[in-house]
């Protein structure tokens, strides 16, 4: 009985997939700094956009999957072969561009909150350090064995429920808060609220999981454009669930990190938390040192899932956008192009930390530019995956143009707020 039990552990572990990563990496340091600061600023006032945001991550997650799965490329190359070459590049730059100062800003938050559980370990050395270690995890691991440790590293943001069941003793306000909307017209508060959206909603999420569903295609035999084009109903059943459940673990983490925040930090007065690291060790005074190195440790674990896919999704959609031969299944002398941008951004991220630019107050700032460029980003992905001479008889039903237009509003409606103020 005890064998049957860990087989259908094993066999649902084995399930999860692109969506499950996708939706964890989500909750990135980068992240995890932005809804730090948005819990330590405004309290419990933006906690309820968890449950908002969830089905408009989920439309928006599922049409990228369900456009890689049906056409059999990734994103970039779509738009590269149906569209024209501005809306290409629009995607390919800001993707990048945002990715690398995202990496840095990742790794910047790693070496940091390492430094709290290991001090003496100088933060170049544990910069450098897991730089290698990532770039070497990600170009000489095969993809069924990467996509693994992916999912394991996911398994780290656990210590953020733990962690806010530490602090939190009053549950009555945090669930009213959550199923209660507050919001305020002062800029501040849209700022923080565009920087939520920035992060949550993010377009390397977009390149990435149309990519990876790919990739799973070519891991099962698929290897030819030719073979993969069109899916499955149960294929595309699976990928919802997959997406469903990547999304809801994501929301659920995010839940945690602001309850954690609005606990600590803000009933404490202390609003401006700059850092992960500075998160980690402000909490040991106010809710002990196993919480902060909780805290510490999962920033490390979700920076380890992270960096990979920010620097693969800028990779995917530079190589696409250029025809190089692309895809984590090939070999480093398959694919040079495509290995030497997933190096170069990374690299790029590292150097961030040696230029005297504050990697976190970029990093927050990059997630406001995330939140400025997504209304664009969302509309392409309307137009393509409404496009029936791409997607056949899997373009939108009714409920995904819902959602995915109820996204590009409520995004778009954030930023102009944001310049209006």
């Amino acid at each position: 009985m005890e064998k049957n039990n860990d087989l259908k552990k094993e066999k649902i572990w084995d399930k999860l997939g692109p969506g499950f990563v996708t939706g964890a990496s989500d909750d990135d340091p980068s992240g995890i700094a932005t809804y730090t600061q948005v819990g330590a600023q405004f309290g419990l006032a933006q906690l309820w956009t968890t449950f908002v945001n969830l089905p408009l991550m989920i439309a928006i997650q599922e049409m990228v999957g369900r456009i890689g799965m049906v056409a059999g490329e990734g994103l970039a190359s779509i738009l590269r072969k149906h569209y024209s070459k501005p809306v290409l590049w629009l995607v390919v730059v800001l993707v990048f561009i945002a990715n690398t100062i995202n990496i840095g800003s990742d790794l910047g938050a790693m070496a940091d909150s390492t430094r709290l559980l290991l001090p003496s370990i100088p933060f170049s050395i544990l910069l450098i350090g897991y730089t290698v270690l990532i770039l070497v995890l990600e170009i000489f691991l095969s993809y069924k064995t990467y996509a693994s440790v992916l999912k394991w590293f996911a398994v780290s943001l656990l210590g953020y429920l733990l962690t806010a069941f530490i602090v939190t003793t009053d549950w009555g306000t945090v669930l009213s808060s959550a199923f209660i909307p507050m919001f305020r017209f002062d800029r501040d508060f849209v700022t923080g609220f565009v920087a939520l959206l920035g992060t949550t909603i993010s377009p390397y999420l977009f390149i990435w999981q149309a990519s990876e569903e790919i990739e799973e295609e070519i891991a099962a035999g698929r290897t030819s454009i030719k073979k993969r084009r069109g899916a499955a109903a149960t294929d595309v059943r699976k990928m919802r669930r997959d997406t469903a459940i990547g999304m809801s673990f994501s929301q659920t983490i995010t839940f945690f990190i602001i309850v954690t925040a609005a606990g600590t930090f803000f009933s404490h007065g202390l609003h401006d938390v700059q850092t992960t690291a500075q998160a980690a060790e402000a909490l040991a005074p106010l809710a002990g040192r196993f919480a902060s190195f909780i805290f510490a440790l999962g920033v490390v674990g979700t920076g380890l899932l992270a960096v990979p896919v920010l620097s693969a999704s800028a990779s995917y959609a530079l190589s696409e956008a250029l025809s190089w031969k692309s895809g984590l299944y090939k070999k480093l002398k398959q694919a040079h192009g495509f290995y030497g941008a997933i190096t170069i951004a990374t690299l790029i991220g590292l150097l961030i930390n040696f230029s005297g630019l504050n990697p976190i107050k970029a990093l927050y700032w990059t997630a406001v530019l995330n939140g400025v460029v997504t209304p664009p980003l969302v509309l392409i992905i309307l137009m393509v995956a409404n496009n029936k001479k791409i997607m056949g008889k899997w373009v939108n039903g009714r409920w995904s143009n819902f959602f995915g237009g109820l996204t590009l509003l409520a995004t778009t409606g954030a930023v102009i707020l944001l310049f209006v103020l």
